[in-house]
């Protein structure tokens, strides 16, 4: 499969943003890349930057592998990819407050009611609350693939509990200081001042009235694959990380324990599912949430970080929809196009995919993280037709798309240096506005030939260098 070489272009050229880089790799040997390597991990270790693989035997927690070769955009680059995230955000935004509250997208005929209210995602408990600004994502990863100069695509929208940032800012530390001399001379963006923005942010969503909000991070706890990434952003906003137990419902408001007594929480970055945060509204089994806590939410005296009921925006049944969004809410095109998207639950659409299996990926619309999916050219006969009777008993639950050409990067593994295939994960943040740090969170697909980039399948993660 013919794909964009990022160091090389597609007539093999070396491009001028990786220069630099060119010239520092002549002067470097496997051996001295090998030993740079240990470095990264052996910080990584030290600093418990781990992720949790949850399998058939149980869970294994792991490092996640770390490339020490950058993956370099350019300026002009980089604002298509930083205009198109904040545009797409928005819209998604307007449509979450949207249907939560009117619904006019749905009543205008744009998107089937269907997809929306009787999405198992979306959550009749919180319509109508009003939130500040009408957020609803604070925190949005978009995940953004590319395939030539300038063209990139939205893979798929994270608007719930979008995780990765920590390895953008951990990565960003390493290479600083595995490579100083190279970081200082391709003149790099930083990206030290998320932690400042997603902090500002959080206190300008806080309740009508509260002039000095107390902040906290909600986390499952420890075995959480994401755990080290609560514990880092507490750290770097300097709030407290805190569990369900730690917090509790009284007369109207949401109280944290603490060795002084009680203590008013206005604001909860929440990292729990929806279904988990409030075991009198959903889940009675639920110990890791706050009992009442949904009431508190609908009275507006505590802001919720994402908001519940986000993944009725993220589900990939809704995903062909964004760019009529786009048009919708803002009365503008899309900067950032969808990849081709067929909708089997439409007639034509899955007749087209049941005839073409061997050269589509098929999604299923709640997956994550690489699971249960069909990647039609890496994959047998049997597979396929086993995944045929899968689309078959519920073609609603699917999606197909065509099987993209990833942008490689050079990557170090094993055989020395080599292409790699490559997605990109920006975190736009919003509040009393929308914006994104110049940086973002590339996950590599270390197999050669593979497109599964996810850390539980085998990806690795590389530092992302925004330069000029």
């Amino acid at each position: 499969m013919d794909c964009f070489d990022e160091m090389n272009g597609m007539d093999g050229a070396l491009r001028e943003a990786y220069r630099d880089v060119e010239a520092w790799l002549e002067n470097e040997t496997p051996e001295s890349l090998s030993r740079k390597r240990n470095e990264a991990d052996a910080i990584f270790r030290r600093l418990g930057i781990t992720f949790v693989v949850y399998g058939d035997g149980g869970s294994a927690e792991r490092l996640i592998p770390f490339d020490v070769l950058p993956r370099i955009l350019t300026g002009s680059e980089w604002d298509i990819i930083d205009r198109g995230c904040v545009q797409r955000a928005t819209a998604l935004n307007r449509f979450l407050e949207d249907i939560y509250h009117d619904g006019e997208i749905v009543k205008a005929g744009h998107i089937p009611d269907d997809l929306v209210y009787q999405n198992p995602l979306y959550l009749p408990e919180v319509h109508g609350v009003a939130l500040p600004f009408g957020v609803h994502s604070h925190i949005s990863g978009i995940d953004v693939v590319r395939t030539g100069r300038e063209e990139f695509y939205v893979l798929e929208d994270n608007l719930r509990t979008p995780s990765g940032v920590s390895y953008m800012m951990e990565g960003r530390n390493v290479m600083m200081r595995l490579f100083p001399d190279l970081f200082s001379k391709m003149r790099v963006r930083p990206v030290e001042q998320y932690s400042e923005i997603l902090l500002q942010n959080l206190r300008a969503v806080a309740p009508h009235g509260t002039h000095d909000p107390t902040i906290v991070i909600m986390t499952p706890g420890r075995f959480n694959s994401a755990y080290f990434e609560h514990v880092f952003l507490a750290e770097q906003m300097g709030v407290t990380l805190v569990e369900g137990r730690d917090l509790f419902v009284e007369e109207g408001s949401v109280f944290m324990r603490t060795t002084a007594g009680p203590k008013k929480v206005d604001v909860i970055y929440r990292r729990i599912d929806d279904e988990f945060m409030d075991p009198l509204a959903f889940r009675a089994d639920s110990a890791l949430g706050v009992p009442g806590i949904l009431s508190v939410v609908r009275e507006g005296r505590v802001t919720l970080a994402n908001a519940l009921g986000n993944g009725v925006a993220d589900d990939k049944g809704i995903y062909p929809y964004v760019p009529e969004m786009i048009r919708f809410y803002l009365g503008e095109e899309p900067i950032l196009q969808n990849v081709p998207t067929w909708k089997l639950r439409d007639e034509d659409d899955l007749a087209y995919a049941l005839d073409n299996l061997s050269e589509l990926v098929v999604k299923e619309v709640r997956g994550s993280g690489g699971y249960g999916m069909l990647v039609g050219p890496t994959s047998t006969k049997e597979e396929q037709e086993a995944y045929r009777m899968r689309i078959l008993a519920d073609p609603s639950n699917f999606i197909a798309q065509p099987t993209l050409a990833l942008s490689t990067c050079p990557t170090f593994v094993d055989t020395g240096v080599a292409p790699r295939h490559v997605d990109l994960r920006p975190f736009v943040l919003a509040g009393e506005k929308v914006s994104l740090v110049p940086g973002a969170f590339t996950r590599v697909a270390l197999r050669e030939g593979s497109l599964v980039v996810n850390s539980s399948q085998g990806g690795g993660t590389k530092d992302t260098w925004v330069i000029g």
